[in-house]
């Protein structure tokens, strides 16, 4: 294999062996602590822009399928790996890891002690990084700053698309959603039409839904403030329910603030409490921002989720309107389904309030 080095905008370096395309290639880089789910996770369009680092020691054993991925292509800039396995075994697999890299043109780093790289970014919290073939100091002088809206409008649809022919109909805003909360509605015998992100409020009421979800997605909230009054609209006249990015864009639209996090949530086993039973559930995460506790609007909202490691909120619900939003996936894939009720509690919102609820904004 040809060498290669993960140069990290700290200083610090690995060397390991390319895999995958074999390109040069610039992102944040992140962990996920997850020990299965490697094909959903970098399909997953909240990682684009990154270089994904996988905790678990053995990658690419069950290979990869034609069903599990979460997008329409691999979302990560590039994954780093300790071990790669390029001859898996199991029923459904149709390509290694390895080549399904290769086919998309993305690259990767294998042999990399990912131990002693989680620790360094832990130690740093929010670091840039390169894989490069050579070392050169001159290419790492420079680093980009990444550009959070142009992530979202890169992973966004670019026009309706409806899918479905179910009882509600439910309109899903896509800042980068993943497949499985499209399937989740589908379920729950939903119509669902989605719409890029940036859909004005108008055109999104005359679609006439029973309830509208806001979706996952990369980046900075903060860069997307201009849909911030569109959310608000929709929050005062529809069934709403926000992931993870979108749980926070309805805290901003409220006056909320956000900060990023030193190294994110990104794992299947993350325990949240749910602040009125006291049930704790464990959830699928994926995110590098949260909401700032003391900045949700106490007169509209109350903090329904807490993580219990962090203490950091973890969802939030309308006190008066059928407005929910969590920063965990309920939808999980891949990772635990504890909170998949949450689909259903929205529905049954929609259900009883949808499609009698608008009113002109």
């Amino acid at each position: 294999m040809t060498k290669g080095y993960l140069i990290l905008e700290t200083g610090e370096e690995f060397i390991g062996d390319w895999i995958g395309s074999e390109i040069e290639m610039e992102g944040e880089v992140v962990f996920n602590t997850s020990m299965t789910g490697y094909q959903e996770m970098m399909t997953d369009p909240s990682y684009k822009g990154q270089i994904l680092t996988f905790c678990y020691p053995i990658i690419g054993s069950y290979g990869v399928n034609d069903v599990d991925d979460e997008s329409k292509g691999i979302a990560v800039s590039a994954v780093v790996i300790s071990d790669v396995c390029d001859e898996p075994s199991h029923y459904q697999s149709t390509t290694s890891l390895t080549d399904k890299l290769k086919s998309e043109n993305i690259p990767g780093l294998a042999n990399i002690d990912t131990r002693s790289l989680v620790a360094t970014i832990r130690k740093h919290g929010n670091v840039s990084g390169k894989i490069l073939k050579v070392k050169d100091a001159r290419k790492t002088k420079q680093w980009k700053e990444k550009n959070s809206l142009e992530l979202v409008q890169s992973v966004s649809v670019n026009e309706q698309e409806s899918y479905g022919d179910g009882h509600h109909h439910v309109v899903l805003v896509d800042f980068g959603y993943k497949k499985s909360i499209l399937k989740a509605l589908l379920n729950q015998d939903c119509k669902v039409t989605i719409v890029p992100y940036n859909t004005e409020f108008e055109t999104i009421a005359s679609l006439h839904p029973d309830g509208v979800l806001i979706s996952n997605g990369p980046g900075d909230p903060l860069a997307l403030t201009a849909v911030l009054p569109t959310i608000k609209a929709l929050t005062k006249n529809f069934p709403t329910l926000g992931i993870c990015l979108g749980h926070q864009l309805i805290v901003l639209a409220y006056g909320g603030k956000t900060e990023k996090m030193p190294f994110g949530h990104r794992g299947g086993n993350h325990p949240v409490k749910d602040l009125a039973t006291g049930k704790v559930y464990i959830t699928a995460q994926n995110h590098g921002y949260v909401v700032i506790a003391d900045s949700v609007d106490k007169e509209n909202f109350q903090i329904s989720f807490q993580n219990v490691n962090d203490k950091t909120v973890e969802g939030i619900k309308h006190v008066h309107l059928p407005v929910q939003s969590v920063q965990f996936h309920p939808e999980a894939h891949s990772g635990p389904s504890d909170t998949e009720y949450i689909f259903k509690d929205f529905i049954q919102q929609v259900v009883t309030l949808g499609g009698r609820r608008y009113v002109k904004a």
